[in-house]
């Protein structure tokens, strides 16, 4: 498990993180969201043991990342696809982290086929692809078989299949009773890996909650159609619900759920030919969460 407690971060005079608490547990994909610049990569290389806090702890496994023995094993982590050295080989990257952790050639071998990179094991890495480089990366994060995996904006520079894999490899690993820490800054695709999600915001927290309850948070309103479309939202406006005419046709209402409209239109004998929750996107959900947030935001499209 991850235990973040109280962090908090300067930079001279620059505030990273502010009092940040959150934790990560075994068994589930927990997305660590937020816009560029809201504190999610200090964040994880406090973790990891690159960056001291400047009050606050973060433990793993209740414990400190200096703390542990042979840390490979308990906590992988790819916080940077390019820092790898350009002369090596894929295979000699890895084995030159294996070194110190009595982790055998077979093992990166099989990784490396794992992640897709087998063919071009002995190529040099400074040839390779952003995407290579990601696939290489989380083989790195996966060496010593860890309990916990961090991942920073792993399907950058992927392709279709790429992100796909990548997802499923989360899902996966979760599944095995692992902790998984996943940041990005794109709820889009984040709705289809993460089970639990943490939002930030100039290194605070935002909301920690499922997926599934920051899904149901934002609900607006029912589209209902009718032949009897007049009949039915006078019945429903006396029922005390907000009804309004849709440009498209059919009604929109609010203050009813649907179960609610559909056994008052049986009452009523009333026909429905459609009866349709509509919520806020999760990206439209994220956005408004995080609209105070953002450093910087992009003007309207010029005509």
């Amino acid at each position: 498990m991850i235990d973040v407690r109280e962090l908090t971060k300067r930079y001279g005079s620059t505030l990273a993180l502010d009092g940040l608490s959150f934790q990560a547990r075994p068994g589930r994909v927990t997305g660590f969201l937020g816009p560029n610049g809201a504190g999610k990569s200090t964040t994880l290389r406090v973790i990891v043991g690159l960056h001291r806090p400047t009050s606050g702890v973060a433990l793993v496994n209740g414990r400190r990342y200096a703390d542990i023995g042979r840390p490979l094993h308990e906590v992988g982590a790819l916080l940077d696809a390019g820092a790898v050295h350009p002369g090596r080989t894929a295979y000699d990257q890895l084995a030159c982290l294996a070194r110190g952790h009595r982790i055998g050639s077979s093992r990166i071998t099989t990784l490396l086929e794992h992640v897709g990179l087998g063919a071009v094991a002995h190529q040099r890495v400074g040839g390779f692809s952003l995407g290579m480089r990601q696939r290489l990366g989380i083989a790195a994060a996966l060496l010593g078989d860890p309990g916990i995996v961090l991942l920073d904006e792993p399907v950058n520079g992927l392709d279709a299949e790429g992100i796909r894999w990548v997802r499923d490899l989360m899902g996966t690993l979760a599944s095995q009773g692992r902790t998984v820490l996943l940041s990005s800054h794109v709820m889009s695709e984040m709705a289809l890996i993460a089970d639990h999600v943490v939002i930030i915001g100039r290194g605070r927290l935002i909301a920690e909650t499922s997926m599934e309850e920051l899904a149901g948070r934002f609900r607006r309103d029912t589209l209902v159609r009718s032949p009897r479309q007049g009949e039915l939202a006078a019945i429903l406006r006396g029922a005390g619900a907000s009804v309004a005419c849709e440009p498209q046709g059919g009604l929109a209402v609010t203050g009813a759920d649907p179960a609610t409209i559909g056994d008052l239109a049986a009452r009523h004998h009333i026909p429905i030919h459609e009866l349709t929750p509509r919520g806020a996107t999760l990206e439209d959900v994220y956005l408004d969460m995080t609209d105070q947030a953002a450093d910087h935001r992009a003007g309207g499209a010029s005509r």
